[in-house]
């Protein structure tokens, strides 16, 4: 597939995507680009006065990310954050490279439902429903798929050469929680004894999962 004719089909799905159903409330106004800055806490951002293009213009999504971490992924997160103009739109992106073998992680998005395009290479990927039904598929380049809103999934590069995709969300600011992470380097520390009954491990070996997902690591 041409990278003309892919980013045609990747705008197309965006558009379809915001427009079908808004995870965000809807907006009242043209625009209101977050003042990032403000003290006021609203559910968004509260509106800046002074607007400007670059306000609704971010490059970081064109050039693959570094993966040269344990996991051998990278996020290249293009919410709200990074383009104060997305507020109250009600859509974000992502861009997620991967090296041979590399993994994002099981996580969820507590605030949207998440539709990736693969760009490069083949991926392994999944979703948990809540009657813990597995569903799974390997997609390659050219091919989309869908992650419903809330439910546990991941991404995983099992051939030989580095994969990327472009995902899309109906939040301006999806939200993500790690599962591993979440659960063994919260702050402040979730109780040895819960995580050891829940996972029906012992605390010696909570204290060895803690210790290599440590931030440093």
């Amino acid at each position: 597939m041409s990278t003309k004719s892919s980013l045609l089909v990747l705008l197309t799905l965006l558009f379809l995507f915001a427009s079908s159903l808004a995870a965000d409330p809807d907006m009242l106004q043209d625009l209101c680009v977050a003042d990032l800055n403000s003290p006021v806490k609203v559910n968004g951002f509260a509106c800046k006065a002074n607007v400007t293009e670059d306000d609704f213009f971010f490059k970081g999504l064109a050039t693959p990310g570094a993966t040269n971490n344990t996991l051998g992924s990278l996020v290249t997160g293009a919410d709200v954050g990074k383009i104060p103009g997305l507020n109250t739109l009600g859509v974000s992106m992502a861009r997620i490279d991967y090296a041979p073998g590399g993994l994002n992680p099981p996580h969820t998005h507590p605030r949207a439902t998440e539709i990736i395009f693969i760009l490069d290479g083949t991926l392994d990927v999944g979703f948990i429903t809540t009657a813990n039904k597995f569903v799974t598929k390997t997609i390659t380049a050219g091919e989309v798929f869908v992650f419903p809103r809330g439910l546990v999934h991941f991404q995983k590069n099992n051939g030989h050469v580095p994969a990327s995709l472009i995902a899309a969300f109906n939040s301006q600011l999806p939200g993500i929680l790690v599962i591993a992470a979440s659960l063994f380097t919260a702050s402040p520390a979730v109780p040895d004894a819960v995580l050891a009954q829940a996972f029906q491990i012992s605390t010696n070996e909570v204290e060895k999962i803690k210790a290599g997902l440590a931030p440093n690591k």
